[in-house]
């Protein structure tokens, strides 16, 4: 996943850790809710005022729509200050102009601006500055908020700790199965941390985007890395894909059904409407024959007959099982399912011809090998000559 905030304040570094482009690119970063504003380069009919809604990114996948009442210049990338409940919270601008009415309209279904809050100014040097104090103290608050958790025995997980801009309030968000008395907890947070306290729940699926982690692809979740719209999951899409319903195999890091069963379940619908029903049997005149499975994208049905004495399982084209219920259709029955079975010819294998003999293993074997050997030999034999010479007693 991309710099948590690429507008230069973000990284330890002040400089962002993706395009190096400090916030002025078209989608203003490099994290997952960058959004390209496909409206910018389009000017405003005469006459008409520019839509004055701000969309502003928070931690996380948070986002909400404020209004820019005092007309100030604002950017993609630009890090503001604005109306906090209580107080003052600290965020970046992802979108502006136009294209915030559309996204109003989507999620909102209004353009009203009046019942939202309203853009104080942009962040100052020591807006910022407090801002990142307040980053810095997540990681312990949240240590301390799990220890008091346990300590009274609470049945919760908190995953996340978010800070207000202002240093005064922070949002636990916690995930329980049930419902939790966190009264006394509250109190020994708002206590310990001189802070108002908020308590978040939220489902395992946002848990996980938060935390992140690495799927069983072997990628990054999709959660956490772009995935932003979190639409349930059920059964059937694993059954239209002809899956085994295996839990431990379909079930996330989340321990939800994976996202992205849902990713190719269009592809599938789509293609399975050409299919007959499951139920349909093929009737022959040795015997009827009921469907065993099929593969969408060959256009291929397996059946297989109820009777074993008839046959084993038969592979048809689509075509093929369209004709045959047809023909059942008219009153008519064919003699087997064998006779539609269409064989298709193994394309030929061009074998390489190993023209120079390169590619084989052993071509250093042969010639070479009894070469030394004999080598050794005759110098083995020389050595022994000698000694044997030497040995021998010279003759008076």
């Amino acid at each position: 996943m991309g710099c948590e905030g690429c507008s230069s304040v973000g990284c330890g570094s002040g400089l962002p850790r993706g395009c190096r482009n400090n916030g002025n690119c078209g989608s203003g970063g490099c994290n997952k809710m960058s959004v390209f504003d496909w409206l910018s380069n389009i000017e405003l009919p005469s006459g008409q005022e520019s839509f004055k809604g701000v969309e502003v990114r928070f931690k996380g996948s948070r986002k909400e729509f404020f209004r820019n009442e005092d007309n100030l210049l604002l950017s993609t990338g630009d890090v503001v200050a604005v109306e906090g409940s209580p107080g003052h919270d600290i965020g970046v601008v992802s979108l502006v102009g136009e294209l915030v009415r559309i996204q109003m309209q989507k999620k909102l279904k209004t353009t009203d601006l009046s019942e939202t809050k309203k853009i104080y100014r942009k962040a100052k040097e020591t807006d910022i500055s407090k801002w990142q104090e307040a980053v810095d103290l997540e990681h312990s608050t949240m240590n301390g908020a799990r220890k008091a958790a346990e300590y009274l025995g609470l049945e919760m997980k908190i995953s996340d700790v978010e800070y207000q801009g202002d240093k005064t309030k922070a949002t636990f968000y916690y995930t329980a199965n049930g419902r939790v008395d966190f009264r006394e907890l509250i109190k020994r947070l708002s206590a310990e941390f001189k802070i108002r306290v908020e308590m978040r729940q939220i489902g395992a699926r946002q848990e996980a985007s938060r935390l992140g982690g690495i799927g069983a692809c072997g990628r990054e979740l999709c959660c956490s890395s772009w995935l932003t719209d979190f639409r349930s999951v059920s059964t059937s899409a694993a059954r239209y894909q002809q899956l085994s319903i295996n839990p431990q195999k379909l079930a996330g890091q989340c321990g939800k059904l994976k996202c992205c069963l849902n990713f190719e379940l269009d592809g599938y619908m789509e293609g399975i409407k050409e299919f007959p029903s499951t139920r349909t049997k093929l009737h022959t005149k040795i015997g009827s024959a009921h469907f065993i499975k099929m593969d969408i994208f060959q256009r291929k049905m397996w059946f297989a007959y109820e009777d074993h004495k008839a046959g084993g399982i038969v592979e048809l084209s689509l075509d093929r099982v369209h004709e045959i219920i047809e023909s059942n259709v008219s009153g008519k029955k064919p003699d087997k399912l064998e006779d539609f079975f269409e064989k298709v010819e193994a394309t030929p294998i061009v074998d390489y011809e190993n023209v120079v003999g390169q590619d084989s293993i052993d071509r250093f074997d042969g010639r070479s090998r009894p070469t030394k050997r004999k080598k050794k030999n005759k110098k083995a034999k020389n050595f022994r000559g000698k000694n044997r010479n030497q040995n021998q007693k010279p003759k008076l």
